[in-house]
């Protein structure tokens, strides 16, 4: 395994950090337990959830994730080994079944982080993050930022970071990140940090050969401003390890359970995935390697959070850490982008 550190700190973690989003709905209880422990045996110390999860969202299910990791965490003893990531849910029509309020208020957080230490059965978090923004911009099923002149939406960063910095100062979590933001959104969190609020210290934001939209604006942010990129959906949903080339085994695929990621199925996705495929059968290596060591040699990532439903997936994932892309494979990856970049954005 290769490691870097949280920005700003001392905190060791992998390159690959284990996605949980499965667990209680594409995964039982005991697959969970087992994803945990390979992740943990093969080096991987550094695990994602949040209160929404599993996916997709829904009242029955919700918090399901966080009450698997808590279970093993009390099974195994293995909390102090795993830097443990988890997000707060911000408003959405997927999100009204967890709190009446689902704005980043300082009630609203504090219930949050309160519940997710209840289910995971820790005292503290390492790293908290605010799931995505509260206002109506890159939220799920809806790309980017269309204006609104209706929009009541009001700013609501200071009193966040503010409710954060009392957790930090509780003892409750140890840094924080934000997920799904925009480059204003970004430079708001940094305004403020650097008026004696916290920083910001990760984003975690959708990147992958297919959405590289990050690159426009985000990444400068990150490398001059030392905050680093969690890159979640590095595989395209599925999209990008060739297994639905030619239509195939999309009945259950998360591509048909979650039709709000419908961009993967675009012929735009479909057309750079078959170069980006031919691309890695040239060079004697599976595409799902070739896409996540793509991500992995990225300068402004911290970690590349995976996502599985089985070991054998998982093991196959882990192992992009040692696959380094020759210049040669990245200038032909570069002609697709350039090509047909940011099929689906």
């Amino acid at each position: 395994m290769k490691y870097t550190t949280l920005p700003g700190t001392d905190i060791k973690v992998s390159k690959i950090c284990l996605g949980t989003m499965t667990f209680g709905n594409q995964n039982t209880e005991q697959e969970g337990f087992d994803q945990m422990d390979l992740s943990l045996d093969q080096g991987v110390n550094f695990f994602d959830t949040a209160e929404l999860y599993p996916v997709p969202a829904n009242a029955t299910t919700q918090g399901e994730t966080e009450r698997i990791m808590g279970n093993w965490f009390q099974k195994t003893g293995n909390r102090s080994k795993v830097v443990l990531a988890t997000k707060a849910a911000g408003p959405g029509s997927y999100t009204a079944h967890i709190r009446d309020n689902m704005s980043f208020d300082k009630r609203n957080i504090t219930e949050a982080l309160d519940n997710s230490l209840k289910r995971l059965k820790t005292d503290y978090i390492d790293l908290y993050q605010l799931h995505w923004p509260e206002r109506m911009t890159n939220f799920f099923g809806q790309r980017g930022y269309v204006h609104n002149p209706k929009d009541t939406w009001t700013d609501n960063f200071e009193e966040a970071l503010e409710a954060l910095d009392d957790l930090i100062k509780a003892g409750k979590i140890r840094h924080i990140g934000i997920s799904n933001e925009s480059p204003w959104g970004l430079m708001r969190y940094l305004e403020l940090s650097k008026k004696g609020l916290p920083k910001a210290i990760t984003i975690q934001n959708p990147y992958s050969l297919l959405t590289r939209v990050f690159e426009i604006g985000n990444s400068e942010m990150c490398m001059r401003e030392e905050i680093g990129l969690l890159a979640y959906s590095p595989l395209g949903f599925g999209r990008l390890t060739g297994k639905y080339r030619g239509g195939h085994n999309l009945d259950k695929a998360r591509l048909t359970v979650f039709p709000n990621m419908a961009r993967y199925n675009s012929d735009q996705s479909i057309e750079a995935t078959e170069h980006y495929y031919q691309i890695a059968k040239n060079h004697g290596i599976s595409l799902t390697q070739m896409a996540l060591a793509f991500v992995n040699q990225q300068p402004f990532l911290t970690s590349n959070i995976i996502g599985v439903t089985n070991l054998e997936q998982l093991q196959e994932n882990i192992g992009s850490i040692d696959l380094t892309l020759s210049k040669e494979i990245m200038k032909e990856i570069e002609a697709v982008h350039n090509k047909i970049p940011n099929p689906a954005p």
